[in-house]
């Protein structure tokens, strides 16, 4: 009996994301796709949001776990209607169906997130309007010089 490592088989990579294309979400955010179903992601998503001073995100959900990690700056994350302020490190982790969504707490700063997807078929649903659309969607978007 052969033990297959979970995930199955793909070479190694190493990501640089300043040498990764950014892909326009709109109102002042970037997203810059890492480990994707491209790179041999067959369990998680992985990849950085860069948000403009004062920019955010709207509210939504996903079909499964997500965490976010702050990279760069400040953010407010609402999260099931309760504000956090976040820095540097801090980190979220919340379940699937719940209501949040991130912002630049900066109106001047730049600040960047890390996301991990708990599957490689994660779904966001805005809260507003109800549309629902695969994460990695955005990934074939209007891409950004930045």
């Amino acid at each position: 009996m052969t033990d297959t490592p979970c995930g199955g088989c793909f070479p190694p990579a190493v990501l640089r994301p300043a040498e990764l294309p950014a892909f326009t979400r709109g109102g002042g955010a970037r997203t810059i796709p890492l480990v994707t179903q491209a790179t041999g992601a067959e369990v998680f998503l992985t990849g950085q949001t860069l948000f403009d001073g004062g920019a955010g995100i709207p509210l939504h959900t996903h079909n499964c776990p997500e965490s976010v990690t702050i990279l760069e700056g400040d953010a407010i994350a609402e999260i099931d209607g309760t504000e956090h302020h976040l820095t540097r490190f801090d980190t979220t982790y919340v379940a699937a169906g719940t209501p949040h969504r991130f912002r630049n707490a900066s109106p001047t700063a730049p600040m960047r997130i890390l996301w991990i997807y708990a599957s490689v078929d994660a779904t966001r649903t805005l809260v507003d309007t109800g549309a629902t659309a695969r994460v990695d969607a955005e990934h074939r978007g209007r891409v950004d010089g930045s």
